[in-house]
């Protein structure tokens, strides 16, 4: 019993140090109350985390999206009244909030309020063409898997899958493709996301192939989708909401830019202290080609 206590509270602390997030160094390059406003239910939402566990995943992935979740709306977005009262048990408190689904290490499927990544880069990806009834499908399939526990194996998995098969044993091999009682497990965030999707036959990077003349569409399996992919679909609009009103053309001109300040990766500098390129007394390609067309040359 001690040593099960034990083992449950290092595997606490280690998941706690996994997750834990460094603080934000830099402001956000968008309008997160436009974004709040705007965003749809069926919306997938991805995030740029900075944990210790996100650097793996953007490591593996090589991409800066390291999470996906699912919007969901507020409570009475729900139209069915069981899958309502089924988020409200999975619930702090019942806020009329917005809120999200998403599968978390050490926490499992939850539900998570929006406000919680006003302090993160996110991005919204819309599923193009998903019908309000599919809309509330894809929803209702991410709500009964709240509860599921987070799929840790799989992120190791996920590791296992990249590396080459020469270098591992068998009985290390990746398992992304087993399945229990016929049904892939529980996997990581973008895992669910896809299976939700998948529910209502919504595509995100299919299989596309021409047989016998005619063009098939394959599905992927779920295990091996990843936060990216719901960026690089062509499934799914990108919505951007920058802090500057991009309809009010020309908007650039209006930018409230820093007067004698630039930016590097060292930090603020000011324009004195930023060195032009060194001058060449040899004619460029640019010139040459200049000098032929007026006919020096």
């Amino acid at each position: 019993m001690i040593a099960e206590k034990a083992h449950g509270t290092l595997r606490e602390r280690m998941i706690s140090w996994l997750i834990d997030e460094a603080p934000l160094d830099e402001s956000l390059p968008y309008d997160y109350d436009r974004l709040r406003r705007e965003i749809r239910p069926g919306d997938v939402l991805l995030v740029e985390g900075r944990s210790r566990v996100s650097n793996v995943i953007r490591t593996l992935t090589q991409s800066p999206w390291t999470h996906a979740a699912l919007y969901i709306g507020r409570l009475h977005d729900i139209e069915d009244r069981q899958l309502k009262k089924m988020a409200i048990r999975h619930m702090d408190k019942r806020e009329n909030v917005r809120i999200v689904i998403e599968s978390m290490l050490g926490k499992g499927t939850i539900i998570t309020p929006l406000s919680s990544y006003r302090t993160h880069h996110i991005r919204i990806c819309r599923p193009t063409g998903l019908s309000a009834e599919d809309a509330q499908q894809v929803i209702a399939y991410a709500i009964r898997a709240l509860g599921k526990p987070y799929s840790v194996r799989k992120l190791f998995d996920l590791m296992r899958f990249l590396l080459p098969w020469s270098l591992l044993p068998r009985r290390w091999g990746s398992s992304l493709f087993h399945t229990a009682n016929g049904e892939i497990e529980s996997g990581l965030c973008s895992t669910l996301l896809a299976d939700a999707f998948s529910s209502v036959q919504f595509p995100i990077l299919p299989l596309i192939r021409t047989e016998a003349g005619e063009i098939a569409v394959i599905k992927r399996n779920t295990g091996l989708y990843s936060p990216k992919d719901f960026d690089y679909s062509p499934y799914f609009e990108i919505i951007k909401y920058p802090t500057t009103d991009v309809q009010d053309i020309p908007y650039y001109r209006r930018m409230p830019w820093a007067a004698q300040k630039i930016y590097n990766d060292h930090g603020l500098v000011s324009d004195a202290e930023v060195k032009a390129p060194e001058k060449s007394d040899k004619p460029s390609q640019t010139d040459k080609q200049a000098s032929y067309l007026r006919g020096e040359n």
